[in-house]
């Protein structure tokens, strides 16, 4: 008897503990798609201002997708100087200033400024998103920042969801002017919220072997598992930005509406469920096989957009938006790992990357679909996973995993 009244107290305070947990991911993934869903929201209704601007797709997918271009070079500023950023104020400052150009995208009529303020919008979405994952890997021991930063990607994975949805509808529904004033509220609602529950730290403090830009920069390119994280990073993001920028295209050519390609990304919705499992899936097979399995998924899905078949094509999409958002947790969660000692650096360097591959990814298959057609972009897709799976098992972080 006893033994089960010393028991009990410890049982309460796992259980609390573990609902403490489950409430700080939750908060964390809504920051997460706060930050974020800004990036892919203007995908939805890419064919509503294809006609607007009166371009071609592939000059009207870039200037959407010039976000990454400003997200690429604010990984690189703050991989440079965020070992002496505050993360809680740099996280909430830039999340208030992401208000400013997307309140300007509801006015301007020209293609260039439009471009130019998406980059705005990426400089601003980037630094907030590189201080966080600075954040929390700092703030959480190894074994809870993984669960952290898939809790992390799953709030992207909505913000790819629920954002396109909401985009598409209010475009539809009150035209897209309204559509880039409904976002900025919500990017002064994520400001509140990282003011309101994110902790004040200290700044990175620089490890005493290595101090200063060069020191911290070498730590991160004489790194050879980082640098093929950083490779897989960008193959990444140029696989799904190829897809579901251009894909809209092929589901119009298919027979959908405007208002229907917002319902597509109900794809997104298998992904809230299997992402979180990223912290398992390393902890079992290892990052590197877990990368190679779940973009085996999305290989699948690929050949799937090959058919005419709506049905097949949309199934396709889910299969690509599980592996690809699996594989992102996986290879985020070894980038901390990896990086003993400056996180901030190697975060902003798998950012850069990152995000520089969709960048690429939103070019280059644009120049291929409007030149060689949709099967040469799909098969163009493929191939950069086959080379990211082959850079996986390189990527681990020395870590032990179960079977």
């Amino acid at each position: 008897m006893t033994n089960l009244n010393r028991a009990a107290p410890a049982a309460v305070s796992t259980l609390a503990t573990t609902a403490a947990e489950r409430l700080h991911f939750g908060i964390i993934a809504l920051i997460a798609f706060l930050t974020l869903v800004d990036l892919f929201a203007a995908q939805a209704i890419l064919p509503s201002l294809q006609r607007q601007f009166e371009v071609s797709r592939a000059t009207m997918g870039f200037a959407v997708n010039a976000s990454t271009f400003g997200m690429a070079a604010a990984g690189l500023a703050v991989g440079i100087f965020g070992r002496s950023l505050d993360r809680r104020n740099g996280i909430w400052i830039s999340l208030a200033l992401l208000a400013v150009p997307t309140v300007l995208l509801a006015v301007t009529q020209d293609i260039t400024l439009f471009a130019g303020l998406r980059v705005v919008q990426g400089l601003c979405m980037a630094t907030a998103f590189t201080l966080t994952m600075a954040y929390l890997a700092e703030r959480f021991s190894a074994e809870r920042a993984t669960g952290a930063l898939a809790a992390y990607v799953t709030g992207n994975v909505a913000s790819n969801l629920f954002g396109r949805i909401l985009s598409a509808g209010v475009a539809d529904v009150a035209g897209l002017s309204i559509n880039f004033l409904t976002f900025a509220l919500l990017n002064l609602a994520g400001a509140a919220l990282v003011w309101a529950t994110l902790k004040r730290t200290d700044h990175m403090m620089p490890d005493r072997r290595m101090r200063g830009a060069n020191g911290s920069w070498h730590a991160v390119l004489g790194n050879r598992r980082l640098l093929n994280t950083l490779a897989i990073g960008f193959l990444l993001l140029f696989v799904f930005i190829g897809t579901y920028t251009y894909v809209n295209f092929r589901l119009v050519e298919l027979g959908l509406s405007p208002m229907q390609l917002g319902l597509v990304y109900f794809v997104f919705l298998p992904s809230l469920l299997t992402t979180p499992l990223g912290g398992l899936l390393a902890r079992w097979i290892g990052a590197g096989p877990g990368i190679i399995l779940t973009l085996s998924v999305a290989v699948l899905g690929l050949f799937a957009l090959l058919t005419t078949s709506v049905a097949v094509v949309l199934v396709g999409l889910a299969l690509i938006a599980v592996g690809t958002f699996l594989a992102q947790a996986l290879a985020t969660s070894q980038v901390g790992r990896i990086a003993a000692t400056e996180k901030a650096t190697a975060s902003g360097a798998y950012l850069a990357s990152y995000y520089a591959g969709g960048l690429i990814g939103s070019l280059v298959i644009g120049q291929i679909y409007d030149r060689f057609g949709w099967s040469a972009a799909v098969l163009t897709l493929v191939s950069a996973l086959v080379l990211a799976m082959a850079l996986a098992p390189n990527v681990h972080a020395n870590e032990t995993h179960r079977p």
